[in-house]
């Protein structure tokens, strides 16, 4: 899997905490924005990439190469992280 996975998380969500263990115990490198974490325009501009494709903006959500994931889907983020 060569595509760049991008998790945007809140640091309060049990949902988001077990998408980071499942992406660690499988050993998928990924870049994680913690939107909670963030101040003036980097948290706006956050929640302006999110909107694209999440418009309601609920957490966690994956960018997987072209495929986007809402909320804490295991199998479907294994699949798309090419681990079945």
């Amino acid at each position: 899997m060569n595509d760049c996975v991008k998790l945007y998380a809140l640091s309060t969500c049990g949902h988001c905490k077990h998408a980071k263990q499942l992406l660690d115990s499988c050993g998928v490198p990924y870049e994680c924005v913690t939107v909670d974490k963030l101040i003036g325009e980097a948290r706006r501009l956050a929640f302006e990439e999110m909107k694209k494709e999440n418009p309601q903006c609920a957490f966690p959500m994956l960018v997987i190469g072209n495929r986007v994931i809402i909320g804490f889907q295991a199998e479907e983020i294994r699949e798309a992280v090419g681990l079945r």
